[in-house]
């Protein structure tokens, strides 16, 4: 079981500093513009998944609460 609790805070790490990489990629692109070359297609790809989600009505919605309910259990310290 130890192993496990290590591979799961291992994955747990990882995706902290993902998420702490997409909030630096957004504030960038906001700041600079666009024309960053590892950070360019990050606000163009959430507007994307915004109007997606949004087209979709209902189910638009309940994948959008899955997703903040998914990233409200992570703890960011």
């Amino acid at each position: 079981m130890d192993a496990i609790s290590k591979v799961k805070a291992w994955i747990g790490a990882i995706t902290d500093v993902g998420i702490m990489l997409l909030g630096l990629a957004i504030v960038a692109t906001v700041l600079v513009g666009g024309a960053l070359p590892f950070f360019g297609g990050v606000v163009g790809n959430l507007v994307a998944l915004v109007k997606d989600l949004g087209s979709n009505g209902l189910v638009g919605l309940i994948v959008l609460g899955i997703i903040i309910w998914v990233f409200s259990k992570r703890s960011a310290g």
